[in-house]
């Protein structure tokens, strides 16, 4: 059986519907939904013919419809624009949004996905950017303690680091500046895969045993530095949906693992991407996930996503995701206000000179 056109725009209007109420869509309603052009007898053929192939199915003992996992997908394949453009008032208040946040990197990533999940009524996930040679700018070192040194680190992405290491007879602030300059020379700019182990033996060698242990925090920070992180906002909201009774814990616990909260929000290019929970592995039916990309330059990106039930409104809810990608990725730049890099070296002095 072939999917004519008036198949598809059957399924269409099932999702947008089922997306609004929630509730399984009859042919009475699909027929004020097509202001009658449709008789309600033609929508039941349709309907029964779209539940053989498999993309309605019948709930209960309802006579409505709902779109199957199948249904969403080929919908989503073929039927779902994602260039359609967000209305002014909402671009508006995006715009407000961006305006009123803290632009160092990290806390605009944070208060981005707490506006965006607010704006939505969706979970929310950010990752911060990321790139293959993701490096470290600038090292700071500071006594914070008699026996404890932080070493602050700025990422080329803006983003400030921090590890407190153990110095077992305190660390002068001359010191404290000699490990800096030695850092500053030997260690920025080297990305994390470059970063080899006879590398760091020849850095232990310049100083005194006891301050090794300023070196293996400087490493390590340059190590994560490879790793985005990832924001979540609005994760209350996953209580509200009947589709994800019972599966919560199983997607907060997946969402709080880093790594596989990276990749559940990734899509592998700058397209929008909508992930079903039976897409994934264990599945989780009931389960969506639409992310894209935002640019920040430089070869740098990270990605945004909005988490919920399948009968998410995608029409409506992708340009806002987009609009929040698009803003991000400005912010993260600096063009609204200074530059990450910039904000980040003068928020590391500014901790600096406050632990002193």
């Amino acid at each position: 059986m072939a999917m004519d056109e008036r198949k598809q725009r059957v399924l269409q209007a099932i999702v947008a519907l089922y997306g609004l109420e929630g509730e399984p869509v009859g042919s009475s309603v699909l027929a004020n939904y097509f202001d009658m052009a449709v008789s309600s007898a033609t929508l039941r053929n349709e309907m029964a013919a779209l539940t053989k192939l498999g993309l309605l199915e019948q709930p209960h003992t309802s006579a409505g419809r709902v779109p199957s996992a199948k249904g969403y997908r080929y919908y989503l394949d073929h039927l779902l624009s994602t260039t359609q453009p967000l209305d002014r008032v909402t671009r508006s208040r995006v715009d407000s949004v961006f305006a009123s946040l803290d632009h160092e990197p990290d806390k605009l990533a944070q208060g981005a996905v707490k506006a965006l999940a607010q704006m939505s009524g969706y979970t929310a996930a950010v990752s911060t950017p990321c790139a293959e040679d993701l490096c470290i700018a600038h090292f700071e070192v500071v006594q914070v303690g008699r026996s404890a040194a932080a070493v602050l680190a700025v990422t080329s992405a803006g983003y400030v680091r921090t590890r407190v290491a153990r110095v077992r007879n305190g660390l002068s602030r001359e010191k404290a500046a000699a490990l800096a300059a030695l850092l500053n020379r030997s260690m920025t700019f080297v990305a994390a895969v470059d970063l080899s182990q006879r590398m760091l033996s020849e850095l232990c060698a310049q100083i005194d045993p006891e301050l090794v242990p300023v070196i293996s925090a400087a490493a390590a920070i340059l190590q994560e530095s490879a790793n985005p992180r990832v924001y979540l906002g609005g994760e209350h909201y996953l209580l509200d949906w009947p589709q994800l009774d019972g599966k919560v814990k199983t997607v907060l616990a997946a969402l709080n693992d880093e790594p596989t909260a990276v990749r559940l929000i990734t899509p592998p290019d700058d397209r929008v991407r909508v992930l079903l929970g039976e897409d994934l592995s264990p599945q989780v039916p009931g389960l969506c996930i639409v992310s894209c990309r935002y640019r920040v330059g430089g070869g740098l990106w990270g990605s945004i996503a909005l988490i919920g039930p399948t009968r998410m409104p995608f029409s409506n809810l992708i340009p806002l995701l987009k609009a929040f990608a698009d803003q991000l990725g400005e912010g993260m730049t600096g063009k609204r206000k200074e530059a990450p890099q910039a904000a980040a070296v003068r928020q590391a002095v500014n901790y600096k000179e406050e632990l002193e």
